[in-house]
């Protein structure tokens, strides 16, 4: 079994923890994930949530928070976060949940990492152009030269295939919705390869000696999902450095046997970065997150061991 293995059993009784994404905060590291909805109806709580768990080395963690709807535009649910910290605050980006081709991001902001303000300008946005039904999710917002770029997933107007989309706002702006601006009229990044299936989404950046690298998943949950790597020299532009998965899913019996779904790739104060990602061996009963370290050569990153 890996080093890492969390999963958050207070909604459901078993563990269940999806879409991570790592921050290191006011000397801590913070770890923001999906949480379904409660299995007891009458909960006052509703929909799917944001679970929030604290560590001090990466690998054993414990739940410290929640964030959970809090407005009309969330009343179904949030989900997939994405945090990003910018002048000693956590800004926190997520979809609604539930809402079909209605789902959009938002934008929260906070000062210690567990309470959270909403952006009044929510939702801050959702895709355009007749290449896509409207849709937005599984945020990851990247500081890149003079702009922020905002990725996202959505869907064909058929609502089959999805794939990547980019924005972009100004980096001495705010996150609200007047300052993002699409930068695509078509998916940067959509299923080619067998492996990919109907599906990419969950894209990861970090930059490295320039470029930008995305990890991103390939094919719906457990299908199986796993992840792929591509690189980029705008953010705007990408190709795959291989036709091949870069984590696979594990082999039958292992824990991550239905797949190695949605990454982020995180980079600790010491230069090393580690993979975290969601895996589960049972198609999505229960789930758990774990990660493991990427080493990096001239070629780009590759696994330290395989899991």
């Amino acid at each position: 079994m890996p080093k890492m293995m969390f999963g958050d059993t207070s909604r459901i009784g078993i563990p269940f923890a999806k879409d991570p994404h790592v921050i290191k905060f006011q000397g801590r590291y913070l770890m923001y994930y999906s949480i379904p909805a409660y299995l007891d109806q009458s909960n006052p709580i509703p929909g799917w949530g944001v679970g929030i768990a604290e560590s001090k080395d990466l690998h054993k963690w414990h739940k410290v928070g929640e964030v959970t709807p809090a407005s009309e535009y969330e009343k179904k649910g949030l989900a997939a976060p994405a945090a990003l910290v910018v002048n000693g605050q956590v800004h926190l980006f997520y979809q609604t949940y539930g809402n079909g081709k209605k789902d959009a991001i938002c934008h929260a902001v906070s000062s210690d990492g567990l309470q959270f303000t909403r952006d009044p300008s929510n939702p801050i946005f959702n895709p355009t152009g007749d290449w896509n039904c409207g849709r937005a999710i599984d945020a990851e917002v990247f500081p890149f030269k003079d702009k922020y770029l905002l990725y996202f997933a959505t869907r064909d107007v058929d609502y089959k295939i999805q794939m990547q989309g980019v924005a972009s706002a100004p980096l001495s702006g705010s996150f609200e919705r007047n300052q993002w601006t699409q930068q695509c009229t078509e998916s940067i990044l959509k299923p080619e390869f067998p492996w990919e299936g109907n599906c990419i989404e969950g894209a990861s950046i970090i930059e490295k000696n320039g470029f930008l690298y995305m990890f991103y998943a390939g094919a719906y949950n457990n299908d199986p999902q796993q992840i792929g790597v591509a690189k980029s020299s705008d953010g705007l532009k990408w190709e795959r450095l291989s036709n091949k998965p870069f984590l696979t899913n594990g082999d039958p019996g292992s824990w991550n046997y239905s797949e190695s779904g949605h990454p982020h790739i995180f980079q600790d104060d010491n230069g090393k970065t580690y993979l975290f990602f969601q895996g589960n061996n049972n198609r999505g009963k229960n789930w758990y997150i774990s990660n493991i370290e990427v080493k990096w050569n001239a070629q780009g990153p590759y696994l330290k061991k395989q899991r």
